[in-house]
């Protein structure tokens, strides 16, 4: 006798929901997850979405894995550097523990809660731009963009009082150096920060910064095409072309007022983006930023003058594409020890300085 047909209940799997969290997998975990791909994660690559969901997972796993058809995006293989799609499905298999373990929380910074609730509110006060996709800082001088060695206070340990309502936690696009103040742009998602950022990478970027300089340079007005490389120790220095460790770099520049020779505020619009480009061409042209004692000594002061001893290097403006609409063009006030200079010298904290490209 024929054996009797088998019945299946043949009911379609439901259909995973965007952005949930992936539950373990493998041992006491379960078995295969089918995981759909979030707005906020559309963009992203494959190996990057692996990395903030499963961070115990090691790059040569992950491509073990993709290899062998184990991980599949829409039912189909797939590579790491594969850009990901809102909505698409990720097959996960069965990860051993180590794999499967969520991500770890940020440490918070070393400071006391008064500490951080100060900085924090202060951070809140420096916005000068939000929206869903962006927040636009006039980072306080002195206070680090990013931690590292002694660093107990920065702007990226800070970052979780800046999430409101967001989904995410915002991250940094790009840095400026600990001393100088103006303009620092965040994104409030993953495919904005990355948006962001590739604008900084094509240099689809106008940054223009605001100095007060020791003396004024010469010409007046100019372009600085001078290689820089940098020492073990993060201290810069120019170098001679054809040198094998430098980097090409490159800053328009020009004198807005002057001081008679004993001062001058100099705008500039950096071409590319090396550490202190700013500080090294200006005292490259014998005319160091004020304050600046790393690389103008004691030529980056003004012999009788009573000015505040900080770096006179201010990051006054940005324009570039906003990651979903229109273009973002922002423009900070000076910081309170800039602003006590150009009193003194009686700059106009107003004025407007073209550029090359304006």
């Amino acid at each position: 006798m024929p054996a009797p047909p088998k019945h299946r209940n043949a009911h379609p799997a439901p259909k995973p929901r965007a952005g949930a969290t992936p539950r373990p997998a493998g041992p006491g975990g379960g078995g295969v997850q089918n995981v759909a791909v979030s707005q906020d994660e559309g963009e992203l690559r494959l190996d990057r979405w692996f990395r903030q969901r499963f961070p115990g997972l090691t790059h040569g796993r992950l491509e073990k894995l993709l290899r062998t058809g184990q991980i599949r995006v829409d039912g189909k293989r797939a590579k790491a550097a594969q850009r990901l799609e809102a909505g698409q499905t990720i097959r996960i298999p069965p990860l051993d523990d180590a794999a499967a373990q969520p991500p770890v929380p940020r440490a918070p910074m070393p400071l006391k809660a008064e500490k951080t609730e100060s900085l924090a509110a202060e951070l809140k006060r420096a916005i000068l731009l939000i929206d869903d996709d962006v927040i636009v800082l006039n980072k306080p001088a002195g206070l680090a963009t990013q931690g590292g060695g002694k660093v107990r206070a920065h702007v990226d340990g800070l970052l979780d009082h800046l999430q409101f309502d967001a989904r995410e936690r915002p991250r940094l696009v790009h840095r400026l150096d600990q001393e100088t103040s103006g303009v620092l742009l965040i994104g409030r998602s993953a495919k904005a920060t990355r948006r962001l950022s590739e604008a900084f990478r094509e240099r689809a970027t106008r940054k223009e910064y605001w100095a007060v300089t020791a003396g004024v340079p010469q010409p007046r007005q100019g372009r600085i095409d001078l290689p820089l490389a940098r020492s073990p120790n993060n201290v810069g220095r120019v170098v001679e072309d054809g040198d094998e460790e430098g980097l090409r770099a490159v800053t328009d520049y020009t004198v807005v007022e002057a001081a008679a020779q004993h001062a001058a505020f100099v705008a500039m619009w950096p071409v590319t983006g090396r550490t202190h480009q700013l500080r090294l061409h200006m005292a490259a042209l014998g005319t160091p930023i004020l304050g600046d004692g790393k690389y103008g000594a004691g030529k980056a002061v003004i012999a009788g003058a009573e000015l505040p001893r900080q770096l006179h290097l201010h990051a006054r403006r940005l324009v570039l594409p906003h990651p979903t609409r229109g273009t973002i063009d922002v423009t900070a006030p000076l910081p309170p020890h800039m602003a006590a200079t150009f009193r003194y010298f009686d700059f106009d904290p107003k004025a407007k300085p073209e550029g090359p490209e304006d």
